[in-house]
């Protein structure tokens, strides 16, 4: 049991039959009321990010998160199938609770996946991915008296947009946070 002031970002807790993780945490006090921490969480599984309000000493339980790095190894239509790679032993995925993270992965890519006592709760991306272009618009000549860029397709199918010099073919670097051009790679 974890007491609710002693909670920091990126802990883990069960409460109320959800698994959170702490993104922010406040401490209000005041002279004749008891503490009142307020607690900014993303539910692991779901992914809904709200507020939770506890008395100074509540306890919650805390939850020990199990990373795994895997294999993701194709698109079976309904879901996405990632092999453990010292194991061999394959999962799967619905596509529904992953919609952004697929825009990021490509067969073969080692990623990590999160669980819960057996329970499958996602992926863990790394900060940037390197993927390759496959559908870019030409540049036009004179357009550069600002920070111009022009939309591109990568070869996951999201699009982007990038600066005038970058061209069909080359691989580029993007922030998985976001979903933006970083770099090239």
């Amino acid at each position: 049991m974890i007491i609710v002031n002693d909670l920091k970002p990126g802990t883990t807790f069960e409460y109320e039959d959800g698994i959170f993780t702490v993104l922010n945490i406040e401490h209000n006090k005041t002279a004749m009321r008891q503490m009142i921490v307020k607690v900014k969480v993303k539910n692991l599984r779901t992914g809904v990010i709200n507020e939770i309000s506890f008395t100074g000493g509540d306890k919650v339980e805390q939850a020990h998160i199990e990373k795994k790095e895997m294999q993701y190894l194709y698109d079976d239509g309904e879901s996405l199938v990632f092999m453990d790679n010292s194991t061999y032993e394959q999962i799967e995925i619905p596509k529904t609770r992953l919609e952004w993270e697929m825009q990021f992965m490509k067969p073969n890519d080692n990623v990590n996946i999160t669980m819960y006592e057996q329970e499958v709760l996602g992926v863990i991306l790394p900060d940037k991915v390197e993927l390759q272009i496959v559908e870019c618009e030409p540049a036009v000549k004179g357009d550069t008296a600002t920070s111009a860029t022009k939309n591109a397709k990568l070869e996951t199918g999201l699009d982007i947009r990038v600066p005038l010099f970058i061209q069909n073919g080359e691989i580029v670097l993007i922030s998985t946070a976001d979903g933006k051009y970083s770099g090239r790679a």
